[in-house]
């Protein structure tokens, strides 16, 4: 099933034409639970992975100040979850799950990496794949504060080309407990859309952005969240809207290899719309969808990006939570 984005209240451009000079192309991703391979683009599902290539792991000492649950409990509790009705046993498999496990049991040395998402350049034509590659795979440690991760093992990207991956690995290692589920996504199929994106207000020149503020006291449209940055998961286009953050520039997101300003690569999210950012609902959707698929949530609901170096993707990722 196709996911299509309405459009919007109006076009900012024609309003504004300085804007259209400014216009950048992002792809919504718009992940669903579903059942995918290792040959589909996907968030939380498959790696395509060299069987001789060893797995991503994270050697950081990790925090577990909350009782742990492993991976497959995770599922457990998400497959009780999703029942309409509950039987006994149901209830007292959630009550054990929910207690937990002493972190006292979490093993030392490495713990494999889990998957956050895969990108095919088909499905993401716009993203920076550096030559030679048309694959990228997002990694993290479902353990730590991602997003003061950034330049550590804890995040990790591998650019691959998918033809030279000529023995795919079996089943992936998993870390024997996880911190959270809130960094373990339901593994999603995607379905791309390009959307048109326009710079939010902190990109902005300062006079154009008061101009659009005073427009928008006279009653027109909600620039921030029907007019510029597309709301959910997506690839490249513009910087999501600063939330908590009083400033922010180029400054802080400095790929920390070769010091060259980060271009956004990833945005997750924790909904793929809100009361706020309820037009970017596609028209497929029911009004009662959930709006949460990937069951990811950064922060207090806040949005992730991943930020790319242009001088080369290969680079650790910047990671900024917004």
């Amino acid at each position: 099933m196709t996911r299509t984005t309405p459009p919007r209240p109006l076009d900012a451009a024609t309003v504004f034409p300085e804007l259209a000079d400014l216009a950048r192309t992002a792809t919504r991703l718009h992940p669903r639970p579903g059942s995918p391979t290792v040959h589909d683009s996907s968030v939380g599902g498959p790696l395509l992975w060299p069987a001789g290539e060893p797995w991503a792991s994270c050697s950081q000492e990790h925090d577990a100040p909350f009782p742990l649950n492993t991976p497959e409990e995770i599922r457990t509790l998400r497959r009780i979850r999703a029942r309409d009705v509950w039987t006994a046993e149901d209830h007292a498999e959630v009550s054990r799950i929910n207690a937990g496990h002493d972190p006292a049991l979490l093993p030392e040395g490495a713990h494999p990496l889990i998957p956050v998402a895969q990108l095919y350049a088909g499905d993401v034509p716009g993203l920076p794949f550096p030559e030679g590659t048309d694959l990228l795979q997002v990694l993290w440690c479902p353990f730590i504060d991602i997003e003061d991760q950034e330049g550590s093992e804890a995040v990790q990207l591998r650019w691959r080309r998918a033809d030279d991956v000529a023995e795919v690995l079996a089943a992936a290692p998993e870390p024997a407990y996880v911190g959270t589920d809130e960094l373990v996504p339901v593994p999603c199929v995607l379905h791309p859309e390009q959307v048109r994106e326009y710079p939010a207000a902190h990109d902005l020149d300062p006079e154009l952005a008061g101009r659009i503020r005073r427009w928008e006291e006279d009653g027109a449209p909600d620039y921030r969240d029907a007019l510029s940055v597309a709301a959910g998961w997506k690839a490249g286009g513009w910087a999501a809207p600063f939330t908590f953050r009083d400033s922010g520039g180029p400054e802080e997101l400095r790929c920390r290899e070769c010091a060259a300003v980060g271009e956004p690569l990833l945005t997750l999210d924790h909904a793929e719309w809100n009361p706020a950012t309820v037009s970017w609902r596609p028209v497929e959707e029911p009004h009662d969808a959930d709006a949460a698929p990937t069951r990811v949530t950064v922060g207090r609901g806040y949005t992730l990006q991943f930020y790319a170096c242009p001088a080369d993707p290969r680079h650790p990722p910047v990671t900024v939570m917004q």
